[in-house]
């Protein structure tokens, strides 16, 4: 069960405009979230932060982060519940989540013009739960951690 396709890549038509992640929203950020290659139960996501993604000259907004984390959380979550249920992303009903908190520790400051990755891994799936840990990194350098608690929209949910 695994896709070469983003999580993202699957969300129904009426739930893709997330500034985030949406495919529908052109001014977003565009992440797409996929299970990492290189290590099991983990997923990934990569971004190039632009020059206006400033917090001071030379590093990123921690806003831009804290996004980031949200945004990869919430892809994670879907991927996982997926996962758990024995199905293939896109099956329906569609598996889509919505962050209920989210928690950033800034270690480092993030320097801007290299490529951000994050990395996710899931501590806890319980009922319409699951709760993401995600690191962000710059090279070998981790630069901010965050938990996301997600839970599962209701069906019917942008309808």
């Amino acid at each position: 069960m695994t896709s070469k396709r983003a999580i993202q890549d699957f969300y129904p038509e009426n739930l893709a405009h997330c500034y985030g992640c949406g495919a529908h929203n052109p001014q977003g950020l565009q992440l797409k979230t996929y299970w990492a290659e290189d290590e099991a139960d983990t997923t990934i996501t990569c971004f190039m932060p632009k020059p206006y993604h400033t917090a001071i000259p030379g590093f990123v907004y921690g806003g831009l982060i804290a996004s980031l984390i949200d945004c990869h959380g919430t892809g994670t979550a879907a991927l996982a519940a997926y996962r758990a249920e024995g199905r293939e992303p896109g099956s329906d009903p569609p598996l889509r989540f919505v962050t209920a908190h989210l928690a950033v520790d800034f270690l480092k400051p993030t320097p801007l013009g290299p490529r951000l990755t994050l990395r996710g891994k899931v501590t806890e799936i319980k009922g319409r739960k699951v709760v993401v840990a995600v690191s962000v990194w710059v090279d070998a350098q981790m630069t901010a951690q965050g938990e996301v608690v997600a839970v599962r929209m209701p069906e019917n949910f942008g309808f």
